[in-house]
C-alpha cells in the first residue's frame, strides 16, 4: 500500500494485541482497519507459543491444571491482560441491566463488579481446564488447536469491526475500529482460520472447524446484544469477544463424541 498503512496497521495490531515494545507510529483509521484483518494472525502467533509453552511444561512432567494454569497467566501477560479487563467491565456493564450511557459509564469504572469477578474466575478456570484436557496428540495438534482458538479470539474482533457495527462512543478504541472492515475480510480470514484448525483433533479433522464457526456465532450473539444495550462496541467489548470466543474453542477441541 502506497501510503504506508499496512506497516503503520501492522505496528498497531501488534501493540493492540501484544506486549511488544515496539514504539508507537501512526495511528489513524486506515491503519486501524489494516490492525483489525491482522488481529487473526497476531493471535495464531500468540498461540503458537502458548502451544510450545505448553508442550513444554507437559513434556517436563508438570501437572497437567498446573501447566494449563501457567499457559493462561502467560497468555494474559503477552497480552497485558486487556482482554480479560474488557471481559470483566462487559459483563458488569451487562448485568447491571442498564443500557445506553447508564451502562457505558459502569464499564467505565476503574473498579471491577461481582458479574465481572465472577466472568473472570469462570473463563480462566474454564481455559486452564480445557488447555489441561487437551490429549496429548503431537505437537501439530496442539499447535493447530490453540493457535486456532487464539486467532478465532482475534477473528471474533474482527467481525465485530466490520460495516454496519457502529461505535458506542464518539471517542476510544471502539470509535476508531468500528465499521472499518468490509465483510469478506473477515469472512476470508474464518476459511483460514477453519482450515488452521483442521489437525487439531486427529480422525476428526471437522472437529477443529466446527469449533471454530460455533465460537464465532456465539460471539456474534453477544455482540449483538452489546450493540442493542450500549449502542454499539467499545474497546471493552472487543476485549469479550476475544475471551469468549477463545474459550468456546478450546472447549469444542475437547468434547468428545
Amino acid at each position: 500500500m502506497p501510503d504506508g498503512r499496512f506497516p503503520a496497521g501492522a505496528r498497531l495490531a501488534l501493540t493492540t494485541f501484544t506486549i511488544l515494545p515496539l514504539r508507537a507510529g501512526r495511528v489513524d483509521r486506515p491503519a486501524a482497519a489494516v490492525a483489525m484483518a491482522l488481529a487473526p494472525a497476531v493471535g495464531a502467533g500468540l498461540g503458537l507459543a502458548a502451544a510450545a509453552l505448553l508442550g513444554g511444561l507437559r513434556a517436563a512432567g508438570t501437572p497437567g491444571l498446573v501447566a494449563g494454569g501457567v499457559t493462561v497467566a502467560v497468555l494474559a501477560l503477552l497480552t497485558r491482560g486487556l482482554h480479560l479487563d474488557g471481559l470483566a467491565d462487559t459483563v458488569d456493564a451487562l448485568g447491571s441491566y442498564r443500557a445506553g450511557p447508564a451502562a457505558l459509564e459502569i464499564m467505565k469504572k476503574p473498579d471491577v463488579g461481582p458479574f465481572g469477578v465472577a466472568a473472570l474466575v469462570l473463563v480462566l478456570l474454564t481455559q486452564a481446564a480445557a488447555l489441561e484436557a487437551l490429549p496429548a496428540r503431537g505437537w501439530p495438534a496442539l499447535l493447530a488447536g490453540v493457535a486456532a482458538a487464539t486467532a478465532t479470539g482475534r477473528l471474533a474482533v474482527s467481525w465485530a469491526c466490520r460495516r454496519g457495527v457502529p461505535a458506542a462512543r464518539p471517542d476510544g478504541l471502539g470509535a476508531l475500529v468500528a465499521g472499518s472492515l468490509p465483510a469478506a475480510v473477515p469472512a476470508v480470514a474464518t476459511v483460514a482460520v477453519a482450515a488452521l484448525a483442521l489437525p487439531a483433533v486427529p480422525g476428526r479433522p471437522w472437529q477443529g472447524p466446527v469449533a471454530v464457526l460455533v465460537a464465532l456465532a456465539a460471539a456474534g450473539l453477544l455482540l449483538r446484544h452489546a450493540v442493542r444495550r450500549f449502542g454499539g462496541v467499545t474497546g471493552d467489548v472487543l476485549g469479550a469477544q476475544v475471551e469468549v470466543a477463545t474459550t468456546l474453542v478450546y472447549l469444542g477441541l475437547v468434547l468428545t463424541g
